[in-house]
């Protein structure tokens, strides 16, 4: 079982992941996009890459938050134990998502919640005391976490309101919205389903059964098409009034 140790770096891996590499995916982080070369250079050079098997933990929740992650490859699930024991899946996530995030404000400076390899799986370390840094002596990387935090919030409170109050259509129909990429005129607006159903249907609080007769549903409905990885949203508007039928 892994726990939140100290990275362990393959010469392999080191070699194959490049500086280039690594200032993308950092640059990737809306909050750190915006850093300057004598601000980014140092943080660069504190990162390192983590290599996950499938089911490995990376952190448990409520472990010292020591680092902050970025994926590189693979598939993680965030997940929160409940009081009686029961885990909740809360998303998943996949090449450039962030995790640990929320420990940032965490007075305890503890891990939220626990995230899990779905598949072989490697992550770009960054000391989270570093990160921490740059938000006190940075106001815009600042005030850019604050956003991408009450959006994260927000979402979640949304996915909770679903699961006690919405079906699982509309569950489904909340998360294939969320997913949509930014409009492009004449672009298909198209979701990949990148990881397996089982995955997806765990984070919707349904059976894969249950999944795939709601996507079913929805095509024949003339909505969507599914062509293997990837959904296809035909009729936008429609897959919104359907959403408010269901409720």
């Amino acid at each position: 079982m892994s726990t939140d140790t100290t990275p362990e770096l393959s010469s392999l891996n080191e070699l194959m992941f490049r500086p280039r590499q690594r200032r993308e995916l950092v640059q990737g982080v809306s909050w750190l996009g915006e850093l300057e070369d004598e601000e980014l250079e140092p943080l660069l050079e504190d990162t390192g890459i983590r290599t996950l098997k499938t089911r490995e933990w990376l952190f448990r929740q409520d472990a010292p938050a020591k680092w902050l992650y970025i994926v590189v490859s693979g598939t993680v699930r965030l997940v929160r134990s409940a009081g009686d024991g029961r885990l909740a899946t809360i998303r998943c996530v996949e090449r450039g998502g962030t995790l640990g995030e929320l420990s940032m404000v965490s007075s305890a400076g503890v891990y939220l919640y626990s995230a899990e390899a779905l598949r072989p799986t490697q992550v770009l370390t960054i000391p989270a005391a570093r990160c921490r840094d740059i938000l006190d002596r940075q106001p815009a990387c600042r005030a850019e976490f604050m956003s991408r935090l009450a959006l994260e919030l927000t979402e979640r409170l949304e996915d909770l309101a679903l699961l006690t109050q919405a079906d699982a259509m509309s569950r489904l129909i909340s998360y294939i919205l969320h997913q949509l990429p930014p409009d492009r005129s004449g672009e298909p607006r198209v979701v990949r389903l990148t990881f397996p159903k089982r995955w997806l249907a765990a984070q919707l609080a349904v059976t894969p059964e249950t999944l795939s007769r709601l996507l079913g549903k929805l095509r024949d409905s003339g909505v969507i098409s599914i062509d293997r990885q990837r959904l296809v949203v035909l009729d936008e508007q429609k897959l919104r009034d359907l959403m408010v039928v269901e409720n």
